[in-house]
């Protein structure tokens, strides 16, 4: 087993703030559901910043703020219902289930990837991508960054391994070539901002042929 991954402080304070990009958003939630201890570490940060909020000067509110609170509420009276999963993966962690997904588009060999139709950011948007066994990506960097979150399976770098839960973070400056160390296909959600870059003479010869 490998050692726990996790997001970047950085990255879980700017969650817990609510200004994480959208897509990078839904890859935290994802890794979240999977390792509540951290869920919990999270909702104390967003419990100290509701405590700073309260402790803040009162600011005036529109003369008819009231009345559009109400009419809201009024609106959304009735039998509260539990949302019903928007997509056929029943494994997915459960901030997954809330969105559609894309029809599975073949990347190469025991290689595919599916959308997943969360909020985008610019070129930042979130995939599902899965490897099967003893596959590896072919060796990439990034042009900007992608956030990887490991939902079922194993793979490893050239100097880690990521298992279930685990998180990686890579950017422009990270050139890696995961490859699936599991018995089954490796399964990931992945924020992605913008397209991988191949590197090598003979990956640029495939990169047209490369898109996620």
């Amino acid at each position: 087993m490998s050692a726990r991954h996790n997001p970047s402080e950085e990255r879980l304070l700017a969650y817990a703030a609510g200004t994480l990009s959208p897509p990078e958003a839904v890859v935290v939630a994802a890794h979240l559901a999977m390792r509540p201890e951290n869920d919990a570490w999270v909702r104390q940060l967003q419990a100290v910043g509701g405590r700073l909020l309260d402790e803040l000067e009162p600011a005036a509110m529109p003369d008819d703020a009231l009345a559009r609170v109400l009419a809201r509420a009024e609106a959304d009276a009735g039998q509260a219902l539990a949302s019903t999963p928007l997509n056929d993966m029943a494994g997915l962690p459960e901030p997954l289930r809330r969105y559609a997904l894309g029809p599975w588009r073949w990347l190469g060999p025991g290689m595919r990837a599916r959308d997943v139709h969360a909020p985008r950011d610019g070129d930042c948007r979130v995939i599902l991508l899965e490897i099967g066994p003893g596959r590896e990506t072919p060796k990439h960097t990034h042009g900007g960054v992608e956030l990887t979150c490991v939902i079922h399976g194993a793979y490893a770098t050239e100097t880690e391994r990521f298992d279930v839960g685990d998180f990686e973070e890579a950017d422009t400056e990270v050139l890696h070539q995961p490859r699936v160390v599991s018995p089954d296909p490796c399964l990931c959600v992945v924020a992605l901002d913008g397209q991988i870059q191949l590197d090598g003479w003979l990956g640029k010869l495939i990169q047209p042929f490369i898109k996620l």
